[in-house]
């Protein structure tokens, strides 16, 4: 998801201190570790490996497998399925290419399985990089009884308190569900359900079309789900910029979603065998029934803050996340936080930089603050959706002077030999002095070629850098060329 600095809410100086902790001395104090990391995801796990790396004695909590819902339920397992769905949707057509064949089928609890196989590998990895990093892990549920102290229920009940100088809370988040509802794998599903299914579901509604909604509809579509998406803002991806999000619906629409925009859940009934739920326009009007066989709710996340001992050593939180300043520090000397339990954007790859932030802080290092303005947000749909940056509604309320640079992915060669050709890349460029304000595309392969533009806009190139860099003929980051290109008014190719 494309972030602005008004989604870094929760970023704020939560201290008053500057950058600089020294490192714990062993030998000085009576704690077990200098740094106890509470959580294994993609925040917590590199927090406790720079530890380890900058000579600390790490200690890591975690009750379930390591990896967080990313490695588990969420980032990893989700694109072996949507690899799968793209590998299944190109056999479909594949007397495009030349090629046929009779019978084909699809096991599905085989895709489900290949998925599972892929988290596992990925999980064990994480295993492996413990012991190499001589990281203690402690099995169980961990909950905060002092700013230096955690305890620990291990699964047999049996309880411990581990102690240390400094401790980087990493509990994550998981998925919000509407009032009421629980989920039960079968008829209401979160994300960690819908994708463990032991079959495809003949139909589906989808409440809430953000990436995981969009990216579910994709997955379950491509296989004959007949889906349904509801969403209440006025366009799907609304985060995304609306040129994008205008350009996926349509595409959608053209393969047979039924797509509902602006408009409102009123309730989910669950009957034999089908789900019913009621949406009403939000301007109001006529109310409708949505009859399927299942329901997904993909409407955000919620912080796991319960029974963890936050309000005890009274850390401040906002909205259900923990404040934190630019270095991951909360308002409690010694105590830190990172990942989504330290709020918005909630990104694996946000996480894993906040770790290494807090690691480094910790230590007494140089560590650089994350710049929230230049974090790159993919939707692994297809077409995939990628953004970095500002989006044009932003600017325009902010009355930013900015030019656009819009090329389409039909008007470039590598798009057109490998038959992927919806979609495009759109640069936004501030007026005076070319510096590339935000990018958003929409098209094959868009989620690898953004790095170019997040570096790009690290180092403070302009639209006409972009340009005049030589990029290889043919590829698919010809069209960020293209588009800037088309921003300085030199354009070659349209």
């Amino acid at each position: 998801m494309p972030v602005s600095p008004a989604n870094a809410a929760n970023k704020e100086v939560a201290t008053g201190s500057t950058n600089g902790a020294m490192p714990a001395k062993k030998g000085t104090h009576s704690f077990e570790f200098d740094v106890l990391v509470l959580g294994g995801g993609p925040g917590g796990y590199p927090a406790a490996i720079r530890s380890a790396q900058l000579g600390m004695k790490v200690g890591l909590i975690e009750r379930e497998k390591l990896g967080g819902v990313c490695l588990n339920w969420g980032c990893i397992p989700t694109k072996a399925l949507l690899k799968n769905a793209e590998v299944f949707a190109q056999m479909q057509n594949a007397k495009e290419w030349g090629v046929s064949f009779d019978n084909m089928k699809v096991d599905f609890k085989a895709v489900v399985a290949r998925s599972r196989a892929v988290s596992d590998r990925v999980v064990k990895g994480v295993e492996y990089l413990m012991r190499k990093n001589k990281i203690e892990v402690i099995k169980g549920n961990g909950a905060l009884t002092g700013k230096n102290s955690i305890e620990v229920t291990g699964t047999d009940g049996t309880k411990r308190t581990v102690t240390a100088k400094n401790i980087v809370i990493a509990t994550g988040a998981r998925a919000r569900m509407l009032p009421g509802l629980k989920a039960d794998g079968k008829q209401i599903l979160s994300s960690t359900e819908a994708m463990s299914m032991d079959h495809i579901p003949e139909s589906m509604t989808i409440i809430g079309a953000g990436a995981i909604g969009m990216e579910f509809a994709y997955f379950y579509h491509t296989y004959g789900t007949k889906v349904t998406v509801v969403e209440m803002m006025p366009n799907i991806l609304p985060v995304e910029d609306t040129d994008v999000s205008i350009e996926l619906e349509k595409v959608y629409k053209k393969k047979g979603l039924q797509i509902f925009t602006k408009t409102k859940v009123n309730g989910v009934t669950v009957g034999k065998g089908k789900t019913i739920v009621e949406i009403e326009p939000v301007a109001g009007g006529e109310k409708q029934k949505l009859e399927s066989e299942c329901t997904l709710i993909a409407i955000g996340v919620m912080g796991n803050s319960e029974n963890v001992g936050f309000e005890k050593l009274g850390l401040k939180m906002t909205k259900g996340f923990l404040d934190v300043d630019d270095y991951m520090r909360t308002n409690v000397e010694g105590i830190y936080a990172v990942g989504d339990i330290a709020g918005p954007p909630w990104l694996a790859h946000v996480a894993t930089h906040e770790g290494v932030v807090a690691a480094e802080t910790i230590a007494g290092e140089h560590a650089t603050p994350l710049d929230y303005d230049n974090i790159p947000g993919c939707t692994y749909c297809q077409p995939q959706v990628a953004s970095v940056g500002r989006t044009e509604r932003a600017l325009k309320e902010a009355g930013v002077a900015y030019k656009v640079g819009l090329f389409p992915f039909t008007a470039l060669g590598k798009a057109r030999a490998i038959n992927e050709t919806e979609g495009f890349v759109k640069l936004l460029v501030d007026t005076k002095y070319g510096e590339i304000l935000g990018a958003h595309m929409i098209g094959p392969e868009v989620t690898e070629i953004l790095a170019e533009i997040v570096v790009a806009r690290a180092h403070g190139a302009t639209a006409l850098s972009l340009l005049k860099t030589i990029h290889a003929h043919p590829t698919l980051s010809e069209a960020i060329m293209e588009a800037a290109g088309v921003a300085e008014g030199e354009a070659i190719h349209i």
